[in-house]
């Protein structure tokens, strides 16, 4: 039985001997045959990485064939190299001789810009000496302010074509303009005073004329008054009458005539201060304030209302003063800054109303009769005169200028 089982038991061992060997041959083919698997996996992965290893080759094989041939085709030989050498030889000197010459241009354009700079310096000192000295020679007492405006534009011309005018170079040639218009002021006020000095003479001469002439008038008169006055007394033969009273009344006038007029031989600046109007020559607010020492003072207004004018002037003040030239310069210089003409002060219209002017002469002489509002009676009806009345006037004065004038009998 120990011989059965040890037999069994042999058999059984044998059994798994095989059974384990047959696991082990199969184990170790499966490993063999995987491992061809993995072997053949690997070869056709290697093979497939070959073949794109290959093309690759052939891509950067055929890539560094085309630079070789780019290589060759931009490869120069020593023969051209040596030619271009030459050219480039030459062309530096070429360059080099231009650069040179324009250098040199350069240079003489430098020195012909000099010389351009210099005389246009002196072209521009020329023309602004030469222009100042207009400017200056033709100032006068009415036009300083458009020689400045001349000066100054001169001076900015000379600026424009970068000539160098300084301020302080401004500010001299302004004062030296300054210098000469009062230079120019004061000759002209020299010439006015002479001509003011020479009408004074004259008008004192024509006074004393006309005071001659109105003394030996009022003697003449006076004496015929008085002789006429004898006559009445003798024929009234001491009654009263009114032709005697007349007479005498008469000749209280003659006698106060010529006292008036010995007074005004006695006072050299006793005369007449006006204030006129004329607002169809130079419209409404405008007033002449001037003065005379004609006897009679409207004479003077007339002469001013001549043809020189279209209308004649009106009368807002007429003022008798012993000191007429005060009262007329206190006028102006209270109402200097109200003159129509500030370029001319020696000018009498002032731009002002007629109640202002009324103040200063109460102010420096008292209260005076005035007319406010002009009468202007030329002027008013010459703006509202029909067609038909003008043209009958213009027939009148026609006609009158034809008129043969009659010699007298």
């Amino acid at each position: 039985m120990w011989y059965v089982v040890t037999l069994f038991l042999g058999m059984l061992t044998g059994a798994l001997c095989m059974g384990l060997a047959v696991m082990d041959w199969y184990a170790k083919t499966k490993k063999k045959a995987q491992a061809s698997e993995t072997l053949a996996r690997r070869g056709k992965e290697a093979s497939v990485a070959a073949e794109a290893k290959e093309k690759e080759l052939a891509e950067i094989s055929r890539r560094l064939f085309q630079d070789r041939q780019q290589l060759d085709s931009r490869t120069i030989s020593y023969g051209e190299l040596e030619q271009t050498n030459k050219i480039l030889k030459r062309d530096l000197q070429n360059i080099d001789v231009q650069l040179h010459k324009l250098e040199l241009d350069g240079e003489l354009q430098r020195e012909q810009w000099k010389e351009l700079d210099e005389r246009s310096t002196q072209l521009a000192k020329r023309y602004l000496s030469e222009s100042v000295k207009a400017i200056v020679s033709s100032i006068g007492p009415n036009n300083f302010t458009a020689c400045k405006d001349r000066l100054i534009d001169v001076i900015g011309r000379c600026r424009a074509i970068r000539f160098s005018v300084s301020e302080e170079e401004q500010s001299s040639l302004l004062a030296e303009l300054r210098k000469e218009f009062e230079r120019a002021v004061r000759s002209q006020f020299e010439r006015e005073e002479q001509a003011r000095i020479r009408a004074q003479i004259r008008e004192e001469e024509r006074l004393k004329r006309e005071i001659e002439r109105e003394l030996k008038q009022a003697e003449r008169e006076q004496a015929a008054i008085q002789a006429a006055l004898d006559q009445a007394l003798a024929a009234a033969k001491g009654e009263f009458t009114a032709e005697v009273e007349r007479l005498r009344a008469r000749l209280a006038e003659a006698i106060a005539k010529s006292q008036h007029a010995m007074s005004m031989a006695q006072q050299t600046k006793a005369g007449h201060v006006y204030v006129i109007s004329n607002i169809g020559t130079f419209g409404e607010g405008v007033f002449k304030i001037g003065m005379t020492r004609r006897l009679d003072p409207k004479e003077r207004v007339s002469e001013l209302g001549c043809a020189a004018v279209p209308f004649p002037f009106d009368v807002h003040m007429m003022i008798s003063c012993d000191n007429a030239p005060a009262l007329e310069n206190a006028l102006h210089r209270a109402l200097f800054r109200r003159r129509v003409n500030k370029a001319n002060p020696r000018k009498e219209f002032f731009r002002v109303p007629i109640e202002e002017i009324r103040q200063i002469v109460k102010e420096h002489h008292g209260e005076v009769d005035y007319i406010a509002d002009p009468e202007a009676l030329e002027y008013r009806q010459s703006i509202t005169m029909p067609d038909d009345d003008l043209e009958y006037i213009e027939r009148v004065y026609d006609a009158a200028e034809e008129e043969p004038i009659a010699d007298d009998v």
